[in-house]
């Protein structure tokens, strides 16, 4: 998997990688080129063997700041409609990358995780925060909808659609604690276990059969839009095709054996 990336950070190790925003004197915002860096970073991923899990990582105590104020809400008061639209598509381009990835992502939330910080936790698989994590969908707060990177659309499977209503009206913080009781953040640790914990969850995830999360991400992506029919038929395709896995044949090998299965991912 290519780590030389310019704007952000990449580490991959033991089949997890770890990326973060970068600028943690700015509480990590994002710019035009880390945006489009990500988007095809995440895109890439489809096609890697080596990454089995992604962390989506805090820096120097916050998550992410959003988009930044000078380098992108500045520019954008100054382009045309056609130029505005190519970043949004450009942004929610990020969004579908991350959910079409074909890895489980978990984003570990410390401090600030605001407007598109929020939305790439909100894309994440599986959120770990601390108790200082404050997550804001701000966009109304600076004059625009709440619908942006698929917020209307995400958000309230997560949370439930009168929770998600109220965050993307208001633009208020949802504190740490009401994102544990209502489902958006899986668990709260303390800061200083935060990336021990982030990690360890990935290392579990990437020991698994690799093809048959790649098919549950998938499952959980597509299955929004179908029917409970649909769904059904789809899942028996899907499981059917994970029963020619060799990971299959090892579990049950192992099961027999009276052993643990050591999962290779095909």
């Amino acid at each position: 998997m290519r780590t030389d990336v310019k704007h952000f950070r990449c580490d991959v190790k033991d089949g997890v990688a770890t990326v973060a925003l970068d600028r943690p004197e700015r509480k990590n915002p994002l710019t035009f080129e880390s945006y489009a860096e990500l988007r095809d970073w995440f895109r890439d991923l489809v096609y890697d063997e080596e990454v089995k899990a992604v962390v989506f990582a805090s820096n120097g105590g916050n998550f992410s700041s959003g988009g930044d104020v000078h380098d992108i809400i500045g520019p954008l008061t100054k382009m045309s409609m056609k130029e505005l639209l190519n970043f949004t598509r450009m942004t929610g381009d990020l969004v579908k990358a991350i959910v079409n990835c074909g890895r489980p992502v978990i984003a570990a939330i410390d401090g600030v995780c605001v407007g598109a910080g929020a939305i790439i936790a909100m894309a994440s698989d599986l959120r770990i925060a601390t108790p200082e994590a404050k997550v804001a969908f701000l966009f109304t707060r600076v004059g625009l909808a709440g619908c942006d990177m698929g917020a209307c659309a995400i958000l309230p499977r997560i949370i439930g659609q009168g929770r998600a209503a109220e965050l993307l009206y208001t633009g208020r913080s949802m504190s740490a604690e009401e994102g544990h009781a209502w489902g958006f953040h899986n668990k709260l640790v303390a800061a200083e276990a935060l990336a021990t914990e982030a990690q360890d969850w990935a290392a579990r995830l990437a020991a698994g059969p690799g093809f048959g999360h790649m098919m549950t991400k998938t499952m959980l992506a597509q299955e929004w839009s179908m029917s409970i029919e649909q769904a059904i038929e789809a899942e028996a395709q899907a499981q059917a095709i994970c029963m020619q896995t060799g990971d299959f044949e090892r579990a049950y090998k192992a099961f027999v054996a009276k052993e643990r299965p050591v999962f290779e991912g095909d």
